[in-house]
């Protein structure tokens, strides 16, 4: 076999089965692991795959830019946003994450909500000027321009001295093995900070990012305390397995 055929093969088992296992597919087509892997180098500098130990998982499509994003799923990023909204305790303190789903989640605050919202993203912060009962801090700071937040050790800092009662945190990744991962470094590092933050973190999982993997590790599953999400898919049954709460939008 080609190895322009194992791509197209290995590319139909992520799409069917949602990952792959390289000492199954090299028993499968008889040949060497190492095929198979140099296979899923190839495949994921392409941007078509993310790697892990021992295979590959579906890349998530939640790693475009801001602009790209706005364009997937947005009615799943509507449910979600709705739902989590009503995570927000009225007169309480909520860390708002950026991206395009904590973003609809500012517009989907209601309208007489009184609460006190925290965020790194201007974004996010524009979107919430009209609401009266809503006070905004934002945290400053290098502004990663992918996803329009402050990052870096500065804001790493601004956020030192937060208590909050609930994130409403973003990522590109939800999976059972891998956790919740998002595609920057710093990014990864920010979103950590702001969970230290509060007494209680949730996940913003649109349909795109269930059974995704990124590259960068946010956190475990364990340490959130639920999955706000509209799916109910194979991979969402095995996250939930593992013992997170799942938040249904």
């Amino acid at each position: 076999m080609l190895a322009a055929q194992r791509h197209e093969l290995l590319l139909g088992r992520l799409r069917t089965d949602g990952r792959i296992v390289a000492k199954d597919i090299a028993a499968e087509l008889e040949i060497s692991e190492d095929s198979i892997r140099r296979d899923l180098r190839e495949l994921a500098a392409a941007g078509l795959c993310q790697r892990v130990y021992g295979g590959a998982l579906p890349v998530s499509p939640a790693v475009g830019d801001l602009t790209t994003r706005t364009n997937v799923q947005p009615d799943s990023k509507q449910r979600v946003a709705v739902r989590a909204a009503r995570l927000i305790p009225p007169g309480g303190t909520a860390i708002l994450d950026g991206g395009t789903t904590a973003l609809a989640v500012a517009k989907s605050l209601p309208a007489d909500l009184r609460a006190t919202i925290v965020t790194h993203s201007p974004i996010v912060a524009s979107a919430l000027i009209d609401h009266a009962g809503v006070e905004i801090h934002v945290i400053g700071g290098r502004i990663f321009k992918h996803s329009a937040v402050a990052c870096g050790a500065a804001a790493v800092e601004a956020a030192s001295g937060l208590h909050a009662d609930v994130f409403l945190m973003g990522v590109t990744g939800v999976h059972a093995t891998e956790g919740l991962t998002t595609g920057d470094a710093d990014e990864a590092a920010m979103k950590r900070a702001l969970s230290r933050r509060a007494a209680d973190t949730y996940v913003l999982a649109s349909a795109e990012k269930i059974g995704a993997a990124s590259p960068f590790t946010v956190l475990g599953l364990n340490d959130v305390a639920g999955i706000v999400t509209d799916v109910d898919t194979a991979s969402l049954r095995e996250i939930a397995d593992t013992g997170v709460p799942i938040v249904p939008a």
